[in-house]
């Protein structure tokens, strides 16, 4: 445990911002869970929604600093190939 003060509070910050980044990660992958079942159902309009959704916290969260560019990339790419696929 730190004795300095500065580094006490330092702890605290870190701490909010790890429990902020989890919450964040995991509704993304709600998000593009959302995107993949709407692709599942053969749901054309609803993809395409959930997709616009996902994409802007993919987004979000690497303008945040949660997400590395090339992940958001890679996410967005394969969400957007599964939309595309549904007619």
């Amino acid at each position: 445990m730190a004795n300095i003060k500065q580094q006490i509070k330092r702890n605290k910050t870190n701490e909010k911002r790890r429990l902020f980044n989890a919450s964040y990660k995991s509704s993304v992958r709600t998000a593009i869970k959302a995107v993949e079942r709407a692709v599942e159902s053969k749901d054309a309009d609803a993809a395409k929604t959930t997709l616009a959704f996902a994409s802007k916290k993919l987004d979000k969260g690497q303008a945040k600093g949660i997400f590395h560019k090339n992940f958001v990339a890679r996410n967005k790419s394969q969400l957007a190939t599964l939309v595309n696929g549904v007619k």
